[in-house]
């Protein structure tokens, strides 16, 4: 059941404060509910900005007289060029020229919006810190005051109010905030003063803090976090990407640093020895985008996400939407992670091989019209593991025979490494017309892969090993997501390989339970 939305905007009281021709303008349009600001700026045409769009209020230019006429109803303007209008929401933002005299003001129309969290309102109760992010004038503002409403009827909030937007301006909060309490902040730059204040002198539960901008704020809600108070804040950026580019905010979710990881540890992986990854455990527990007034991505495990995203396969967001009718609607979206392919990949793609040389007509490379009578053919490894070569030829049963010279060979496979050495056996290979593949690494699924594709294995197999990897990357993802651990299917050995490689690449437990046929894998975290 939804609840219908109740819009307070004291409206009249920032008409009062513009020039009279102004307000006639905007009076006019009869959409006033959906007014967003009024610009007023020297020598130029008021504009009105709407939900919709902009309208030209006026044909003659703004005067000097207009805009003294709106300041002198303002009184004082704070050191971040912001005023506001006592007991509402309203703000006023003036631009200065060099001479430090106005020119331009932004008047920005504050609404309280009574019942707009009720998309959220189960992540707000649930006691988990949340960092709101989106565009200006998306709603983060109007819904950081729901929260903190709601939030106060059983908590102790206390609200962190750098420019009087979530509690207005004047001595006394706007009744829109509920029973939470007000910390007024003299100037921006002091604003992580405050908020290390409020913990310390006024024993709160919850702190609600707006625009999250620099680096001092964002230790200091690191320190509070640590405390075990609820943080509820909004930040700059509009997605979980823009906030991990961002080096000053980057800590709120972990921060990211280069890490170099050992050979050994690469090849697990199958990665490159310089990776990123998260540096500490988030601040917030919850990141939510607001796309549209009406439409949320909600990142319910920042950690997970946030490891996701930096082994390539990121997981799916949660979209919420609230429809015209006022129904909430939630879509999970499938999981579709895929450890082969990672940000920062090289040209070798994902099939564990790339062939770097044309294979002739006459070629003894089997096809794959005749399964039923694959030709045997001859591979000479040269840097590759012999035992982890003959390891994967059983288990994909191919007709290989491994030779101990590149004269008895139809192929040759190498790594990577070797390749770009341009060592002299893989040239000789090359220039005889021997087709060579090249390995990303030297590990079995990669090898494996290599002879899937030598033999086009992939073609007859597709279908099943889809639905495996389906199921098993669904299983990782809700593995990540906070499920203990999740059973798979019974599967033979082939199948249950490839599962516990896919684990180990998302950097899960995997084990095997049961006795053949009816053995299964279990993923789930150390």
């Amino acid at each position: 059941m939804s609840k219908k939305l109740q819009i307070t905007d004291d409206l009249e009281a920032l008409l009062n404060t513009l020039p009279e021709e102004v307000v006639a303008a905007i009076r006019e349009t009869e959409d006033t509910d959906n007014l967003l600001e009024v610009i007023l700026d020297l020598g130029r045409v008021p504009t009105a900005r709407f939900v919709d769009g902009e309208v030209i209020l006026s044909e003659t230019d703004v005067t000097r007289a207009q805009i003294d006429h709106v300041v002198q109803q303002l009184g004082d303007i704070d050191a971040d060029n912001r005023a506001g209008l006592e007991r509402t929401l309203h703000r006023i933002s003036a631009i200065r020229n060099r001479r430090q005299e106005i020119v331009g003001l932004t008047c920005r129309v504050g609404r309280a919006v009574y019942g707009t969290s009720d998309i959220i309102e189960d992540i707000i109760n649930a006691g988990k810190s949340i960092l709101l992010l989106g565009r200006p004038g998306v709603g983060k503002t109007t819904m950081l005051r729901e929260a903190a409403r709601i939030l106060a009827d059983n908590k102790r909030v206390v609200i962190v109010d750098t420019s009087n937007e979530i509690g207005g301006d004047g001595d006394v909060p706007h009744p829109a905030v509920g029973r939470a309490r007000r910390m007024q902040v003299a100037t921006p730059s002091l604003q992580h003063e405050v908020m290390i204040e409020a913990v310390e002198n006024h024993n709160p539960e919850v702190i609600v803090i707006d625009e999250i901008g620099r680096q001092q704020e964002a230790e200091a809600a690191r320190t509070i976090g640590e405390r075990g108070v609820q943080l509820v804040g909004t930040a700059h950026g509009n997605t979980l990407d823009n906030l991990m580019l961002n080096p000053t905010l980057s800590d709120l979710i972990g921060g990211i640093e280069s890490v170099t990881l050992s050979d050994e540890e690469a090849r697990r992986r199958g990665t490159q020895k310089t990776v990123l990854e998260r540096r500490s455990p988030p601040t917030f527990d919850v990141l939510i985008e607001i796309q549209h007034r009406d439409r949320f991505s909600i990142h319910l495990d920042i950690a997970a996400a946030v490891d996701s995203l930096l082994r390539g396969f990121p997981l799916p967001a949660e979209i919420r939407t609230r429809d015209a009718d006022g129904q909430i609607k939630v879509e999970k979206a499938a999981a579709s992670p895929n450890p082969g392919v990672r940000r920062g990949g090289d040209s070798l793609g994902t099939r564990g091989a790339l062939r770097l040389s044309a294979v002739p007509e006459t070629s003894t490379r089997p096809r794959a019209e005749s399964s039923k009578s694959i030709q045997t053919t001859r591979i000479y490894p040269y840097g590759v593991a012999r035992n982890r070569l003959l390891q994967a030829v059983k288990n994909l049963r191919v007709p290989v025979i491994i030779v101990r010279t590149p004269s008895e060979a139809d192929a040759l496979v190498t790594l990577r490494t070797y390749y770009r050495k341009r060592q002299k056996t893989v040239m000789d290979a090359e220039r005889q017309g021997m087709p060579v593949y090249v390995l990303r690494a030297n590990t079995t699924e990669q090898i494996q892969r290599f002879l899937s594709d030598l033999f086009s294995l992939e073609d007859s197999q597709s279908n099943g090993m889809d639905d495996v990897t389906q199921q098993t990357q669904n299983a990782i993802a809700a593995v990540l997501s906070g499920e203990r651990w999740v059973d798979l299917p019974a599967s033979p050995p082939t199948v249950r390989r490839l599962q516990h490689e896919m684990a180990r690449s998302a950097e899960l437990v995997s084990h095997s339970y049961g006795k053949e046929p009816r053995r299964h894998v279990r993923i789930f975290r150390e």
